[in-house]
């Protein structure tokens, strides 16, 4: 099984705002940086779209080392997922996971690999982490560029609205809890 060392750093201008993933992944001397971003977005949401991305990048099952700057993922993958999983998607406080649409693209992708999560402090010298914290400050740049300042107004007050909706959907749809 091939070893993958992966890199990962998500961000926001607001939050929410735009947003802007990247992902380094590592093989031997191979790398490859991905990154991508949304215009209407959360932190939380590109962390977690940025392992996603990272994961689905591996064309073939691979012991991953992981890194993140972001507890969330981290806590959330190693910690708290099986619990939402077991509980319907509701956290022990009965509410509905947050971002459950990419928790559960995370649980589909994360177990085709062996990944041993790591964290590590974010703009603490890291040079993965730092690189990829500029990748996706470069994606941030790429959508405020290509988009006006009403045209992001908008789209926040959407992505706000349909948050909101979607949540609320989700519940309804949701099994109660025991």
């Amino acid at each position: 099984m091939k070893k993958v060392v992966i890199h990962t750093d998500g961000g926001c201008h607001g939050n929410p705002g735009p947003g802007g993933w990247a992902a380094i992944l590592s093989h031997g001397k191979h790398t490859r940086e991905i990154s991508g971003g949304e215009p209407a977005t959360t932190n939380n949401r590109m962390e977690l779209l940025a392992a996603i991305e990272a994961l689905k990048a591996l064309k073939n099952p691979c012991a991953v080392e992981f890194h993140t700057d972001s507890k969330y993922l981290k806590n959330g993958v190693t910690c708290w997922l099986h619990t939402w999983k077991r509980n319907g998607w509701k956290t022990s406080a009965k509410k509905v996971v947050k971002n459950a649409d990419l928790w559960r693209e995370l649980d589909r992708v994360a177990p085709l690999h062996q990944v041993e999560w790591k964290w590590v402090k974010g703009h603490a010298g890291d040079t993965g982490n730092e690189r990829c914290d500029e990748l996706a400050n470069e994606e941030i740049a790429k959508i405020k560029k290509d988009f006006t300042s009403a045209q992001l107004k908008e789209l926040l007050a959407q992505f706000s609205a349909k948050d909101g909706e979607t949540q609320g959907e989700l519940a309804e749809l949701l099994p109660p809890s025991p």
